[in-house]
């Protein structure tokens, strides 16, 4: 699990240091601020391109070899990006960028699937997408202090570094599955898949709530075992729709946050860098806890975090309009907004796990983060229009506001399911059907 937290800590700083960059490089090379947002949006249609191709080439070959390349390249990339002598130049390396670190997630996701019993899913995705905040923290501090002393080119080849030592330790350390490693014993292989009765007694606690089940429409039914009932299913495109909104909010946020500091709220360059590192801070407490309050609290059901997020992430965003000028208050406002952001965030990943087989999810999830990350290239560029036809941040986060309404009206149409336990040594998949509740 460190590797992939540790990994994924590097993804996120390479494709996010942008941010702090970016009113240096639109100065550089005299660009609008509809330019600036495409340069930061292009990584995510890259991304969003590579996903569904990854996600099948994984589900059939592992995540090992494939994921190793895909960091190796990124990083070439982003040494790449420390020698542009365009915004065009820019532009593409971007776009290359993402086409790059879309395999990344897809196999780090598809590997916690793989590697961890059902009761606990929830919570490894919460470490999982915890190290995604870790990343927008560290980025814009380092970023700006490096910019500051050599220039922005060298943010991009100093932050290529570590990608490069570590797709060789991902090769090293990472299998794809539970049964290719010889660390792992007959007792704990039969207690990740499911065929220990611990691991029975754990999907058995999923248990009933009531008016809870109610209210997020909990089902039983089979898991989707095939490719094409992925792409038929409707629940699936909720989930993506819902996550492109998501994302919409995180990387507009990403993109635009340091520049509204500096432009809206008028912190000079180095107070921007530690302001716009709140958000983060606030999302990284909210991952963790997010994925331990959906497996615990609410055993196993992932949509009341995904509703949570939604809801109150949008309140938080339209406080941050109406927020004075106070620098504590807005710190409060973004720690907030970051937290509610990610407290459901790893349940847009998980909740695919309880609805497919070892099978299917790593092209289940490939869908979700295609469809998802789609937000964040076009969230950038809207916000920049925003920009240059009102000049008024006010506007462009009521984007925001509208966003995460949508999202919230399309969760609330979305099936909870009972998890389905994987028997080793068959490609069948059961429900198992939860133990009625004590009175």
């Amino acid at each position: 699990m460190s590797t992939i937290f540790i990994g994924y800590v590097i993804c996120m700083a390479d494709r996010s240091n942008i941010g702090a960059v970016l009113p240096m490089i639109r100065n550089e090379f005299e660009i609008s601020n509809t330019a600036a947002g495409a340069i930061s949006s292009f990584f995510f249609l890259g991304y969003a391109i590579s996903q569904i191709p990854a996600g099948l080439v994984i589900g059939k070959k592992g995540t090992r070899t494939i994921v190793s390349v895909a960091i190796l390249g990124f990083s070439i990339v982003t040494f790449l990006m420390g020698h542009a002598t365009g915004a065009v130049m820019l532009l593409v390396l971007r776009l290359m960028l993402g086409l790059l670190e879309g395999p990344t997630p897809v196999g780090m996701t598809s590997t916690i699937n793989s590697w961890f019993p059902l009761k606990e899913k929830g919570t490894a995705t919460g470490v999982y997408i915890a190290s995604t905040q870790v990343a927008p923290i560290l980025a814009p501090i380092v970023a700006v202090f490096i910019a500051n002393a050599f220039g922005w080119r060298h943010v991009f080849i100093w932050f290529s570094v570590p990608g490069f030592i570590l797709a060789l330790v991902f090769f090293l350390v990472i299998r794809s599955k539970p049964s290719e490693s010889r660390h792992v014993n007959e007792a704990e292989l039969k207690h990740i898949t499911g065929d220990d009765a611990n691991s029975a007694s754990a999907v058995q606690d999923f248990g009933d709530m009531g008016l809870l089940d109610r209210i997020i429409r909990l089902k039983s039914g089979e898991p989707l075992k095939k490719n094409m009932e992925v792409l038929k299913s409707w629940q699936i495109w909720v989930i993506t729709f819902a996550y492109f909104c998501m994302n919409n909010v995180l990387y507009g946020m990403i993109t635009w946050i340091p520049d509204y500091l500096q432009s809206a709220r008028g912190y000079n360059v180095i107070a921007m860098g530690w302001m716009s590192a709140t958000p983060y801070i606030g999302g990284f407490v909210g991952a963790l806890l997010g994925g331990v309050i959906s497996d615990r609290v609410f055993r196993g059901r992932r949509k009341p975090t995904m509703l949570i997020t939604a809801l109150m992430t949008a309140i938080m965003m339209a406080l941050l309009l109406v927020t004075p000028d106070n620098t504590a208050l807005i710190a409060l406002v973004l720690v907030l907004a970051g937290f509610f952001l990610n407290i459901g965030w790893s349940s847009f990943t998980s909740i695919a796990m309880n609805m497919t087989t070892n099978e299917t999810y790593p092209f289940t999830i490939s869908i979700i983060n295609s469809g998802g990350n789609l937000g964040g290239f076009f969230s950038p560029i809207i916000v920049g229009a925003i920009l240059d036809v009102t000049g008024n941040y006010t506007m462009a986060f009521s984007y925001f506001v509208i966003i995460l309404i949508v999202a919230f009206v399309l969760l609330l149409t979305l099936n909870e399911f009972r998890p389905a336990v994987e028997k080793s040594g068959t490609k069948k998949a059961e429900r198992v059907e939860a133990a009625p509740a004590a009175a």
